[in-house]
């Protein structure tokens, strides 16, 4: 491709992932004291959408009725690599040692994969899968 042809194309700049979640401000109260994200905003009566935040990283939050992400949840634990995010960070082992000290779920603990990141997984409270990556 060249540079002219890669100048007319439309960028990309952001993704914002959306997780399947029971309670909308049970799930911000856990984003917020455990691994330390910011309320974007919270929207409808009773809440249904918010988006959480930290630094350049957000995550959209939306209900799903027990049941409903009960049938979800099931169907994701036949496939332990059902991420529902995957978020970069510039110091993961850091970030490791934080949500150890927050008592967040670990679904698997800080390692060094074969291609040289380092990652973990942490579980929110309605089993979604978050992944951190970071260069070692």
């Amino acid at each position: 491709m060249t540079d002219r042809e890669t100048a007319s194309r439309p960028v990309l700049i952001n993704a914002t992932p959306q997780l399947f979640v029971s309670d909308i401000v049970a799930l911000c109260d856990f984003f917020i004291q455990t691994l330390g994200f910011g309320v974007e905003f919270i929207y409808g009566e009773p809440p249904f959408y918010a988006q959480v935040s930290r630094d350049g990283a957000s995550l959209a939050l939306r209900h799903l009725d027990r049941a409903v992400l009960d049938r979800l949840a099931a169907a994701m634990k036949a496939d332990v690599d059902m991420l529902a995010a995957s978020l970069a960070v510039d110091d993961v082992m850091a970030l490791c040692r934080e949500f150890q000290a927050t008592g967040a779920t670990f679904n698997q603990a800080l390692r060094t994969e074969p291609w040289g990141v380092q990652t973990f997984i942490v579980t929110d409270p309605d089993g979604n899968l978050l992944l951190f990556a970071g260069s070692t």
